[in-house]
């Protein structure tokens, strides 16, 4: 599904994105905003949460400078959410091993930073 990914790019199916991305496991690809450039709050993640996921995968750019709120964390662990914060990089790659898996899988991508 994700097939590369380089600072403020990423490639899903052949597509190409510049812009920041939730993806799921059944391909659906749509664009991610969020209120403020380097912070994940809760209203951040709600697009992902309406899929209910088995697994959330937050990347947080390239050099992980995104921070995630507590209120993400809560969150996760009142809905028995599994919860995955890393630099998109890792964040990509543990998407990819968890679709692989056959799970619900759902992954939220800063490209940049």
């Amino acid at each position: 599904m994700i097939e590369a990914y380089r600072f403020g790019e990423i490639k899903i199916n052949g597509e190409i994105y510049h812009y920041d991305v939730c993806l799921d496991w059944k391909g659906e690809i749509l664009r991610w905003q969020r209120k403020e450039s380097h912070w994940i709050d809760l209203e951040d993640v709600n697009l992902a949460l309406e899929k209910n996921p088995e697994i959330l995968i937050i990347g947080t750019g390239a050099y992980g400078v995104a921070k995630v709120s507590e209120k993400v964390k809560e969150k996760a662990n009142e809905l028995n959410l599994e919860l995955l914060i890393s630099p998109t990089k890792e964040a990509i790659e543990a998407f990819e091993k968890n679709l692989s898996e056959g799970k619900k899988v759902v992954g939220l991508f800063h490209l940049t930073c």
